[in-house]
């Protein structure tokens, strides 16, 4: 069991609805320290590959996408949920629906940060049915740059998402995979690896 896994049993709670609550150190309060090894593991699986941007989608992954961009030493570039006045010039847009907000958004990248010379790195918190992430993989594919990899904190597996993308042909790496929950139980089984 590796250390997210063992942050999940300890302090994530099962809620009604496939819900895995894990705001106490993920995507509420955020546990820095956890967030560095999640950053490292993330450098070390996608060692060699020749990243210069990530990108994440507003607001839970920017988090574990910051700390991320320290080891690979490149920016990080947020798709935004709202347009906003500050907001100018061309945008890259996509349609997403949120698993636990249960809302579709349209996401939005200024095309000055994205361009066809850029390989990306996509990282966000939660893999569920994968519509944020193939709205991530839309925006980089219209700038014309290339997908070097997916890193997802947690992948819920028994949901479609992380299947979809792998038969996409997308290197997904995904730190924990939850395989089962029970919300009478409380009880986390994790994908063997």
């Amino acid at each position: 069991m590796n250390f997210l896994e063992e942050r999940i049993l300890k302090d994530g709670i099962v809620k009604e609805g496939n819900v895995l609550k894990v705001d106490s150190f993920l995507n509420h309060q955020m546990d820095i320290a956890l967030f560095d090894k999640m950053g490292k593991e993330f450098k070390s699986r996608f060692d060699g590959k020749p990243i210069n941007k990530i990108l994440t989608i507003e607001a839970s992954g920017i988090g574990i996408a910051a700390v991320t961009a320290q080891h690979f030493g490149v920016p990080v570039v947020f798709a935004k949920k709202a347009k906003s006045i500050n907001l100018e010039g061309e945008m890259y847009v996509a349609e997403v629906e949120s698993f636990t907000h249960r809302t579709k958004n349209q996401v939005i990248v200024a095309k000055k940060f994205l361009n066809q010379d850029d390989h990306v790195l996509i990282i966000d918190d939660f893999l569920a049915n994968g519509c944020a992430l193939q709205g991530l993989i839309q925006i980089v594919q219209s700038a014309g740059a290339a997908v070097e990899g997916i890193g997802i904190a947690i992948e819920k597996g028994f949901q479609p998402g992380g299947q979809i993308i792998r038969n996409l042909g997308f290197h997904l790496e995904s730190l924990a995979i939850v395989d089962q929950m029970d919300e009478a139980t409380g009880a986390i089984t994790f994908r063997e690896k």
